[in-house]
């Protein structure tokens, strides 16, 4: 399982904008074959702070995640809400049974 982790800082008078524009990325993502979880969280410390939270099977559903139109799309405008690049960590994980 691939775990990404991609944080965003939002230029406060971008959020809503921001939030206009993931919102798609988030539907379609979730509706990609491969994908397990994609979702938006908002940190309650920190003012237009985000973050993606997305598990994927494996390194080629990323793959085509980072190929698909929707992905694309919004990362073609992503800057224009940003205060600075995104921030993204990959994981390699498997879930621990108990």
């Amino acid at each position: 399982m691939i775990i990404i982790h991609a944080g965003f800082k939002v230029l406060s008078e971008k959020e809503a904008d921001f939030l206009s524009e993931i919102r798609p990325l988030v539907a379609a993502s979730r509706e990609e074959d491969g994908n397990i979880s994609y979702d938006l969280m908002k940190d309650t410390e920190t003012a237009g702070a985000y973050k993606m939270i997305e598990l994927w099977k494996d390194a080629e559903a990323v793959e085509l995640h980072n190929s698909s139109e929707h992905f694309k799309v919004f990362s073609g405008k992503a800057m224009q809400f940003l205060a600075a690049p995104p921030e993204v960590k990959v994981f390699n994980g498997e879930q621990v049974k108990s």
